[in-house]
């Protein structure tokens, strides 16, 4: 298993405790380049946040910029299992993450290939970029994920009103 894969997986938890918490799952961390450590995590948040922000690429940038003790994340990576979408990749940007890696591609939001690639456009930071690791895996937990989703919401609808 080479890097991405394992770093992937790390990510891939993350986003296996979203899915229990009832978010989206989607997991990402930032790594120290040179040391291998993992200095960020997250996973989706908004449903208990009550907030937009708190993607779990925010996240772990937010938390690897609190411990490193600046807002310049040199010589880090993000893993993260779902493509970034617009914000995200904005984050990636302003803390100058040097590499993305991504899992499944997102057709709907995805800022880094899929809708449009923000990191092709003249910003003054550009990272490297790789989608499509353990592609299958994070994208297998999205669908499991809404497939249920769908299944509740069905027996919701299926339930007597209490009401009445």
């Amino acid at each position: 298993m080479d890097r991405d894969e394992i770093y992937m997986r790390k990510a891939l938890e993350l986003a296996e405790i979203a899915a229990e918490q009832l978010e989206v799952p989607v997991g990402a961390i930032v790594v120290k380049k040179s040391t291998g450590e993992i200095v960020g995590r997250g996973f989706n948040r908004r449903e208990y946040g009550k907030s937009p922000l708190t993607h779990a690429e925010v996240i772990a940038i937010d938390q690897a910029s609190k411990k490193l003790g600046g807002w310049r994340l040199i010589d880090c990576e993000l893993y993260v299992t779902l493509e970034p979408c617009p914000m995200c990749a904005g984050a990636i940007i302003n803390s100058r993450v040097e590499r993305v890696v991504f899992g499944a591609y997102d057709k709907k939001a995805g800022s880094c290939g899929s809708v449009v690639n923000l990191f092709e456009l003249p910003y003054n930071h550009k990272p490297e970029l790789v989608g499509g690791v353990l592609e299958t895996e994070c994208s297998a937990v999205l669908s499991e994920f809404f497939s249920k989703l769908r299944k509740i919401k069905k027996l919701n609808k299926k339930a007597p009103d209490a009401e009445k």
